[in-house]
């Protein structure tokens, strides 16, 4: 009995440990490319739901539960999981798109971004990367959510911070042009 305690409290000891460092280094991920703290806090849920579970299988097997028993229980929930999201497998890959997006999206909140796209000019301000989308504000003032999982699948481009002038109005260098010629 008083190993079973001793392998719960290392486990838990272990968990908190690893789920802490995991968590800094997911924060100072975040400071470092400015990334909004909403989004660094649900990545860090994630993760540290994940290590949960893990923590919890490892423990299972270690207190005598027995690896079928516990791949068993696992491999149900995940069946149940994978029959309740394959309606809505859209919501499963734009999850793991906004992790992956976390991690590795080159642009941060405020930059111009067009996404190249044959049927819609998908181009504005960025204005949040949330954990399922995208929102991006045009110049005209409308904002767009676009889905995580088409990021990872179209091309994405920087704009310079000027929006494109239209043609029946001139800028102020224009005009200094026109009045010199």
């Amino acid at each position: 009995m008083m190993t079973h305690i001793l392998i719960v409290i290392l486990y838990l000891s272990a968990f908190a440990f690893i789920q802490r460092r995991v968590v800094k280094g997911v924060r100072e991920y975040g400071q470092l490319k400015h990334i909004n703290t909403a989004r660094v806090s649900l990545v860090s849920k994630f993760i540290t739901i994940l290590l949960f579970f893990l923590t919890l299988s490892l423990m299972a097997i270690s207190l005598g539960l027995g690896y079928q028993d516990v791949s068993l229980f696992v491999s149900s929930a995940f069946a149940v999981l994978g029959v309740a999201l394959f309606a809505q497998w859209s919501i499963l890959s734009n999850l793991t798109a906004g992790i992956l997006i976390f991690f590795v999206f080159p642009y941060k909140v405020g930059e111009r971004i067009r996404i190249v796209d044959a049927d819609e000019d998908i181009s504005g301000i960025l204005q949040e990367v949330a954990l399922f989308h995208l929102l991006i504000k045009r110049d005209n003032g409308d904002t767009i959510t676009y889905p995580n999982s088409l990021v990872l699948q179209k091309a994405v481009l920087k704009l310079q911070y000027q929006t494109a002038v239209a043609k029946d109005t001139e800028t102020p260098a224009a005009d200094e042009e026109h009045r010199q010629a």
